[in-house]
């Protein structure tokens, strides 16, 4: 078998309104809905589906967490300009700047914390 890419994944989310203001206010995403009253989040060509904690649509993660994932998302934006967008909204960063080993490249990155907690790693390849 030959995995070829990633399709979607699924986080878990105690508020879809609050996740759902957040990724696209603060992230730039934008707002999916798609099935019987499914919601996800797009950006690129990528999705983020979201599961409401206690409402979860299956199959399932075995425990699904609210606050219990670690996303890295990449930007074409120069990072000080991200920091400085982040400062806008409120958005504390967490760490870095730093240099991180990333799956295409090496990354220059910033941690914050989405509404649940999750890390979300924001960086440009270099």
């Amino acid at each position: 078998m030959r995995i070829d890419h990633l399709d979607h994944l699924v986080l878990t989310v105690a508020d879809l309104g609050r996740t759902i203001a957040f990724y696209s206010d603060v992230l730039g995403m934008t707002e999916v809905d798609f099935g019987e009253g499914r919601k996800a989040l797009a950006f690129g060509p990528n999705k983020i589906n979201l599961h409401e904690a206690g409402n979860e649509f299956s199959p399932r993660a075995e425990v699904p967490t609210p606050g219990s994932a670690d996303l890295c998302l990449v930007t074409l934006d120069p990072l000080d300009q991200v920091v400085e967008e982040l400062a806008r909204h409120g958005v504390a960063v967490e760490l870095g700047p730093v240099e991180r080993t990333g799956a295409r490249a090496t990354l220059r990155s910033v941690y914050l914390r989405d509404p649940d907690g999750n890390l979300v790693e924001i960086s440009n390849e270099m």
